[in-house]
């Protein structure tokens, strides 16, 4: 693979290694209304984006989540903490999953643990889940170097001038299948909270 590949794999290796998630104690105390929220999730989750012109959340996004039942309405236009950390598992999960899902997956938070009283409330639940981020981001780390050294030894016999892009779409191939198969597995799992029904109005909306 070309050298500019081989730095940009190094690079983005680093930012995995050095990954950090928005900690409770990052988000403000108070009650905070919709730019406010917009601008907080911008400033926190911008090594997340792509393109620098890419939304985190946008008003219209978190309007969709609330008339969708994926978060709780917020109280006189003003979102709590625990607004802001279903939020977050939102951002992550809608890449990846539809809107039902994230909605089945994130009822039964909302409705045990969204603003408990006693015992065990959302943000015990958010630090305990991101605590295994250190240990998860090593392992990928390593999976994804496995990954890279196999593609580089693909396509022995294709010619020279080919090499390089075949390398790089075995490398692709190899990492696509692997978000392929987890994605399966989080809609099975997904499926055995919520048994699935026919194609809702909110995913033909899509």
């Amino acid at each position: 693979m070309s050298s500019n590949t081989s730095d940009y794999l190094r690079s983005m290796l680093d930012k995995i290694k050095n990954i950090d998630y928005i900690k409770p104690e990052d988000i403000p105390n108070i009650e905070l209304y919709m730019d406010q929220v917009t601008t907080f999730m911008d400033e926190h989750l911008a090594s997340t984006k792509r393109y620098d012109s890419d939304k985190i959340l946008t008003k219209t996004m978190i309007n969709n989540y609330a008339k969708n039942d994926l978060l709780p309405p917020p109280v006189k236009k003003k979102y709590s903490k625990e607004h802001m950390l279903l939020l977050i598992f939102i951002y992550y999960f809608k890449n990846i999953l539809s809107i039902t899902d994230i909605q089945n997956l994130l009822t039964p938070l909302t409705e045990k643990y969204f603003n408990a009283s006693e015992g065990m409330n959302l943000q015990d639940i958010y630090n305990e889940v991101f605590g295994f981020e250190k240990e998860q981001a090593d392992r990928l780390v390593n999976d994804i170097l496995e990954e890279y050294k196999k593609a580089f030894t693909s396509f022995s016999d294709a010619p020279d001038e080919d090499k390089e892009f075949l390398h790089l779409f075995s490398f692709i191939c190899m990492l696509s299948f692997d978000v392929y198969v987890k994605k399966l597995l989080i809609e099975k799992l997904v499926d055995d909270i919520v048994p699935p029904q026919t194609e809702s109005k909110k995913d033909k909306a899509k």
